[in-house]
């Protein structure tokens, strides 16, 4: 199966919330050609109006790096029909098994292309903001391959974003609380997205620079999760609690509620 055969594959099952197979199962594919794929497939959301509106960061931790046997961080893209309202629902029916894990986010006030410092990277911020990224790998069973997720834009499927804050604020180890029906599930600090949050977003400036792309003004950029992702199910209220930048929340609704 051709590359333009796979993206369309891995578009409809993110379309209609269709579980698929592994392509590694049938597939021995390269990470530069699961990133062909990955371009491929959400041209395809272009094309039917989507916008994109910035990168997401994924194996953001060492223990996510180790249990995929990889020495890097991998992205994916965020478009305008991806970002849910502060405080508002999704419908579970859009998802194929969709989990929660809490982020720091940035909003860009100049662009960023190849590779750049820490400190050029947190130049280059507008402001930062708590944030809960929704991901939802669309292969059954939530298995893959590095290659898989790649293709699959790294499971990205929604964030939400909290109050943006002075990109001064010191972020690099900030308590992170996030809580569903009011109990604590994930306890972390910013400082277990690579040491500090704007390591991810350098790592963002020059990996997709391979792609012949730079992080332009005015992008958001989600850091990659803090902590283990936590699974959803309808009827759950989702809020993070993020030391000193505030909090962000939505909930989980069923259309056969």
């Amino acid at each position: 199966m051709a590359i333009d055969d796979l993206a369309r594959t891995v578009d409809e099952a993110a379309r209609t919330a269709t579980e698929i197979t592994q392509l590694a199962e049938s597939h021995s594919l390269t990470v530069d050609e699961a990133y062909a794929i990955q371009a491929l497939s959400m041209r395809q959301r272009f094309e039917r109006g989507e916008k994109l509106i910035g990168m997401k960061m994924g194996l953001t931790s060492r223990a996510k790096m180790q249990q995929m046997g990889v020495s890097d961080v991998i992205w994916g893209r965020l478009t305008d029909a991806m970002r849910v309202e502060d405080g508002d629902a999704i419908e579970f029916e859009k998802f194929v098994h969709p989990r929660v894990e809490p982020e720091i986010a940035f909003i860009l006030k100049r662009p960023l292309e190849g590779r750049v410092t820490l400190l050029e990277a947190m130049n280059a911020i507008e402001a930062v903001a708590p944030a809960m990224e929704i991901i939802d790998s669309r292969y059954r069973n939530f298995k893959f391959s590095l290659p898989d997720v790649i293709a699959d834009n790294s499971s990205s499927s929604a964030f939400v974003l909290g109050p943006w804050n002075s990109p001064s604020t010191d972020i690099s180890n900030l308590g992170m609380a996030m809580q569903i029906n009011g109990r604590a599930v994930q306890i972390g600090s910013s400082a277990a997205i690579l040491g500090h949050p704007g390591r991810s977003l350098a790592a963002a400036s020059r990996l997709v620079a391979a792609s012949g792309l730079r992080l332009e003004a005015g992008w958001i950029i989600m850091a990659g999760g803090a902590t283990a992702a936590e699974k959803l199910l309808p009827g759950m209220a989702v809020r993070l609690d993020v030391e000193r930048i505030g909090r962000t929340a939505f909930s989980v609704s069923s259309r056969a509620a």
